[in-house]
């Protein structure tokens, strides 16, 4: 089966951070040996390059064509247009992708269908190209596409047109199958196949050997929170709750705008000495940092299905989290952690001390995460994809 991967969610040679979720799930899926793909990745359009133009200088050093994992991946520019951009970046982002389809299918690459991640203007953009190609579509929902972006009104009538229209859809939680359903999505077209974590990339080492590498003062209580610096993640609610945690140290794996912001609340909050912004770290890196720490906290406003919960519990660290969308259907047992009671400084503080009074073994948390590898989802994506083509060729 031949699949063309298409987001603006990929990592690539500036960004190998960046929507690393979605490589990973392919990778297992070509793992199979039942299936292959080409990814079509764009990125805005920006003419200069150079740290001085920040992000947007970035994105212009992305290459137009890589290879990552063996896997080939092109990124085409597409146009961002100032204060209409929610509204019509979908249709930027189709024609932008028209061409190097096009040349993808002229290559001799003629793909069953397109795997579409993120629903909004990926998804959308996606419906479109599969229309003037004559591909089926399948678009993986995973977040913030459902559980914000509907709020306005014209991306969320071109999301349930495009949900109306893609041959499946997959969330990655069964809370946004619900949301999507309370949309008005018919939930007959809906999968929901979790994200599934890396067992062996992600795995418990000595972990003394582990805070001595990483610098921790030994007998701190350590807390570690990874994720872009941004409000969602709410990195800043856990510094909060650190006057009320003077034995416990605090460190941040992220970039982002609001780091200036964090730094500046942590000296008015005198914690400066207690809060480490580590920068970006490669996912290579993080076993260490999830198994030096103590804990692993997510205290976001909005989550699909955080990857970095199951990465900590399988490298034997259990989690605090916000009890948000479809983090419960990930700590769902007490080897996994706690849900805060109220996602406020002091709903972290209670919950904490929950799991420190009750602090499960290392090794009951790495055999809970044993029970989210990719095997599932990857089956049920080649099934889905199956049935689909099935159904099209009858």
């Amino acid at each position: 089966m031949k699949l063309l991967t298409f987001s603006t969610l990929y990592p690539n040679s500036q960004q190998p951070n960046h929507g690393i979720f979605v490589e990973t799930r392919l990778r297992y899926l070509i793992a199979s040996g039942q299936v292959e793909s080409r990814v079509v990745a764009p990125v805005p359009w920006f003419p200069l390059k150079g740290e001085r133009f920040g992000h947007y200088g970035t994105l212009a050093k992305v290459p137009r064509r890589e290879t990552r994992n063996g896997i080939d991946v092109t990124h085409p520019r597409y146009l961002v247009l100032p204060r209409v951009g929610m509204n019509v970046t979908p249709y930027t982002l189709a024609h932008a992708a028209k061409k190097e389809i096009g040349r993808i299918l002229d290559s001799g690459y003629d793909f069953d269908a397109i795997d579409a991640h993120y629903f909004y203007p990926d998804g959308v953009a996606a419906v479109m190209l599969g229309k003037y190609f004559n591909k089926p579509v399948v678009i993986t929902a995973r977040g913030t596409d459902i559980n914000l972006i509907p709020q306005f009104a014209r991306p969320r009538q071109l999301i349930l047109d495009a949900a109306r229209d893609a041959d499946g859809i997959i969330t990655v939680c069964k809370a946004l199958k619900d949301e999507m359903v309370g949309l008005g999505v018919s939930p007959d077209n809906i999968t929901p196949l979790r994200n599934g974590v890396d067992l062996e990339r992600f795995a418990p080492i000595d972990r003394a050997a582990a805070r001595a590498a990483v610098g921790l003062v030994p007998g701190r209580f350590t807390l570690l929170s990874v994720g872009l610096l941004d409000p969602r993640k709410a990195h800043d609610l856990i510094i909060r709750a650190l006057p009320q945690l003077p034995d416990v140290d605090l460190l941040i794996a992220g970039i982002g705008p609001e780091k200036n912001n964090l730094e500046r609340l942590a000296r008015e909050l005198n914690v400066q000495d207690r809060v480490k912004l580590l920068g970006s770290v490669p996912q290579t890196e993080l076993k260490t940092y999830y198994n030096a720490a103590d804990t692993l906290v997510l205290a976001s406003s909005r989550e699909g299905w955080a990857n970095v919960l199951l990465e900590s519990m399988a490298c034997g660290t259990p989690v605090v989290a916000s009890n948000v969308w479809g983090t419960p259907e990930v700590v769902a047992a007490p080897a996994a952690g706690v849900l805060m009671p109220q996602r406020t400084p002091e709903g972290l503080v209670a919950a904490l001390s929950a799991l420190r009074a009750n602090y499960p073994a290392h090794s009951a948390t790495r055999r809970y995460a044993e029970d989210f590898g990719w095997q599932p989802t990857t089956q049920g994506q080649i099934d889905l994809f199956h049935s689909i083509l099935a159904r099209k060729a009858a």
